[in-house]
């Protein structure tokens, strides 16, 4: 079996590997404890950007309930080849805000999110990030 070795990434780089979007996990502190679940994304203006059902359990656990006041959230990208033992992840950390002034709205729209599931994904989220960290792991 080969060797590998973890490369730490910087934030430009690690940017560049997430910037096309595709699927992430946000992870956050959910009223029944620690949630992590999947969601289409797409980086757009230097934020994730992502929908969702207004009023679901992801809506309703991001709701500080202070005006203007977003909640800290983790979300994670990665890109893993199995069979290679090879492979990246990116960490964003920052606030969840939710897009309700209708020019960011707008500029959301323009992310071009498309979800997966069916139904209505009539509200977006957009994370901030205050820190982005990613790794990848190779051959050495």
């Amino acid at each position: 079996m080969a060797d590998r070795v973890i490369e730490e990434l910087d934030e430009v780089e690690s940017l560049r590997l997430i910037a096309a979007g595709g699927i992430g996990r946000i992870a956050y502190a959910s009223r029944f404890g620690p949630a992590v679940l999947p969601v289409n994304y797409k980086w757009h203006d230097g934020a994730i950007v992502f929908r969702t059902t207004r009023h679901s359990a992801l809506d309703e656990d991001l709701q500080t309930g202070i005006t203007g006041g977003d909640y800290l959230v983790a979300f994670e990208i990665d890109q893993i080849d199995e069979p290679g033992r090879q492979g990246w992840s990116v960490l964003i950390q920052g606030p969840a805000h939710h897009v309700e002034a209708e020019a960011e709205r707008q500029a959301a729209e323009q992310a071009g999110v498309e979800p997966w599931p069916a139904g209505e994904r009539e509200l977006f989220l957009r994370i901030l990030p205050h820190r982005v960290t990613g790794r990848r792991i190779k051959p050495a």
